[in-house]
């Protein structure tokens, strides 16, 4: 059976995307392009979720807010 996650992306100062999934502890990779971003976070996922043994936070989205501070 197919598992969606909620995946936060975002771009370093360097030009990498670093996609982390806030769901599974840990979980997070980087990438130049936003296609190779996508194929390792879904890897990262599944090994993530091997690890954890299907031990998921279940965390319902809310959305994306910035704080300036």
């Amino acid at each position: 059976m197919a598992k969606q996650f909620d995946v936060v992306v975002e771009k370093d100062s360097e030009g990498f995307y670093v996609a982390s999934v806030p769901a599974l502890s840990g979980c997070h990779t980087q990438a130049r392009s936003l296609d190779e971003l996508m194929d390792r976070i879904k890897e990262a996922i599944e090994l993530c979720l091997d690890v954890q043994e299907g031990q998921v936070d279940q965390l319902d989205f809310i959305g994306v807010q910035r704080v300036t501070v």
